[in-house]
């Protein structure tokens, strides 16, 4: 069985550079932004760090959002057996040009996840 691991954390944001600015006085938080995919990431700079990014808030994305991605080897597969023990597929695979790929699910609570798979790590 493949690892699983938290791989990224995203918090909705109204103003996402004032957010990033609270997170980075706040917590010390390193930012960059990417304003071509209105965008902000962010890392602690802890080892082994969980890395995250800022989302704008819309209406299928409101305040209050924070998703937590967990990485799969193989998002397909993963989706099948979320399907199969409870769960619900939210939205197929979906590349992220350059970077990798992303699925939201949800668990038999109803709480929406998302899984992530890294393009180096094909």
């Amino acid at each position: 069985m493949s690892k699983h691991a938290i791989v990224h954390v995203e918090i909705s944001a109204k103003d996402r550079k004032e957010s990033a600015e609270f997170y980075s006085k706040v917590f010390g938080w390193q930012m960059q932004h990417i304003d071509e995919m209105s965008y902000t990431t962010f890392g602690t700079g802890d080892e082994g760090e969980v890395g995250g990014g800022l989302n704008p808030v819309t209406d299928e994305n409101p305040a209050g959002t924070v998703t937590v991605y967990i990485g799969a080897d193989d998002i397909e597969a993963t989706l099948a057996e979320i399907e199969a023990h409870g769960g619900k597929k939210v939205m197929d695979k979906m590349e992220i040009p350059g970077m990798g790929w992303f699925a939201f699910f949800q668990d038999p609570t109803g709480n929406t996840l998302a899984l992530y798979k890294d393009m180096g790590n094909q």
